[in-house]
């Protein structure tokens, strides 16, 4: 293992539970709403629905194939719109209620502050996401995730998205260290791992699910669980 200095963490999907915090706002605004009443789709279909659309659309804006703007305006058109709504049935609000509620929602990743406690008297701890800068700092104030990070670098703020090495260098040149000094923590393989990997950042990728990458190239090293973070380092 080499010595490292700086640990860089993906927000989303690492160590904040999008899915299991996105489930609980998508099940509240279900009722909040009255979805019911359309008498077409449940609330179990109606998260699922929206899972896969807004996965799709994540996907898109990584690869700078959409803006910010469109994704929010889109995914809960083309959710229910997929489960049989017209598109003028689709409620007002609907999508600036996800984006005020979802953020306050509080659940992380098993073992995620015992393992902040752990390396942050040993290194400097950052965060690197393509979430929204609005959203990402209420997040980690809700979740009381801010007090272990010194430097908070979002797509929006540096102008460059992930796997994009200029933002990885845009975080290295704010802490002022070397590439070799730093480690990145992320689930996603093509943003965080391939991204860190043109910058000349090692890898963990954080494989909870244990999905098998066919014909990707490896990264650094890779974890299903936080907690393996204290063995490595």
């Amino acid at each position: 293992m080499k010595i490292y200095t700086h640990i860089l963490f993906d927000l989303d999907h690492t160590l904040w539970d999008f899915e299991k915090n996105s489930e609980e706002t998508l099940y509240t605004l279900y009722d909040q709403f009255e979805l019911a009443s359309f008498g077409k789709f449940d609330s179990s279909s109606f998260y699922k629905k929206y899972k896969f659309v807004n996965t799709r659309l994540w996907d898109m804006y990584n690869k700078g194939r959409i803006k910010q703007a469109e994704l929010r305006e889109s995914r809960f058109v083309k959710t229910l719109t997929g489960l049989g709504l017209e598109p003028h049935e689709v409620p007002q609000g609907l999508s600036e209620a996800y984006m005020e509620l979802c953020p306050t929602k509080t659940a992380v990743f098993p073992f995620t502050f015992e393992v902040l406690e752990y390396l942050q008297p040993k290194y400097g701890l950052h965060i690197l996401t393509n979430g929204f800068k609005d959203a990402q700092h209420v997040k980690m104030a809700s979740s009381k995730l801010h007090g272990y990070f010194k430097e908070i670098v979002t797509s929006e703020c540096c102008g460059y998205k992930k796997p994009d090495r200029r933002m990885f260098e845009h975080l290295l040149e704010l802490i002022n260290v070397q590439p070799e000094e730093c480690l990145m923590v992320g689930d996603n393989f093509e943003c965080d791992i391939e991204g860190a990997r043109d910058a000349g950042i090692d890898q963990v990728y954080f494989n909870p699910e244990k999905i098998k990458k066919k014909g990707a190239l490896k990264p650094t090293y890779e974890i299903h669980c936080l907690s393996q973070l204290k063995e490595m380092l």
